[in-house]
């Protein structure tokens, strides 16, 4: 699960959300649980990324389906490190709690002290204990949309990979994010999917900055609406249409 509902103003609703695909819902597959070999990967080794100097940890609280969590992936592949309940973690952690945006001023945070990531869900989240997993440092991500393919199209509902992609990119580790996405064989469409609003968080400075660099790019996209058949109309819509009809 991602954080980032919190601190959000403007319309959320797909049908108002630009969106370039780089692949239809029906092509993205998640890697099986069995290659160990990372395939999937883009064959271009600039995609690929190079491997973070810094530690990458996530809390799990086994909400997830095992077999399609992204955090879990990694675990097996050792890019992960798995936290404790009560374990603290000086770094920046990506959390529903937080009170700002993960934003380019957190650089030198994870750099020194790591990323991290509470994979728990929403539909858990008053279950959630949030006081066991501590951080002097908890951060929301701004708006971006899922590209995994059990929530891809969605606002917010990111998999753990694309929550620590996403604050990578944000934060001037674009490599980084590319190395841990190429694990996932749907992984490059995340960036490809959020490029511009990516590009817009990331050449911010503050959480305030990357608050209205969100507001702006959600009032540029409200009124423009993916013309593919993917998405159902509107209510609006469909009454318009019956009465042409």
């Amino acid at each position: 699960m991602a954080p980032g509902k919190k601190k959000v103003h403007g319309k959320r609703s797909n049908q108002h959300v630009k969106r370039e695909y780089a692949e239809r819902l029906n092509d993205l597959q998640l890697e099986s649980s069995e290659d160990s070999s990372g395939d999937g990967s883009n064959s271009d080794s600039d995609s690929e990324g190079v491997p973070p100097t810094f530690p990458i940890s996530m809390w799990d609280l086994n909400h997830c389906d095992p077999k399609k969590c992204s955090g879990r992936k990694l675990a097996r592949h050792n890019l992960i490190k798995n936290l404790k309940l009560g374990q603290q973690f000086r770094g920046l952690v990506l959390s529903p709690v937080g009170k700002q945006c993960v934003s380019p001023n957190d650089k030198e945070i994870i750099e020194k002290f790591g990323l991290a990531v509470i994979d728990c869900s929403w539909a858990k989240i008053d279950e959630t204990p949030f006081d066991r997993m501590k951080s002097p440092n908890p951060r929301l991500l701004p708006f971006l949309v899922a590209a995994n393919p059990i929530n891809y199209g969605k606002p917010y509902q990111l998999s753990c990979v694309e929550a620590l992609a996403a604050a990578m990119v944000i934060t001037g580790h674009k490599k980084e994010a590319q190395f841990y996405l190429s694990k996932f064989s749907w992984g490059h469409s995340f960036l490809e999917l959020n490029a511009e609003a990516l590009e817009l968080y990331a050449a911010c400075t503050d959480s305030k900055s990357v608050l209205e660099a969100q507001n702006t790019y959600l009032e540029k996209v409200k009124n423009e609406k993916d013309d593919r058949d993917m998405w159902p109309p509107t209510e609006s819509e469909s009454e318009t249409e019956s009465e042409d009809d």
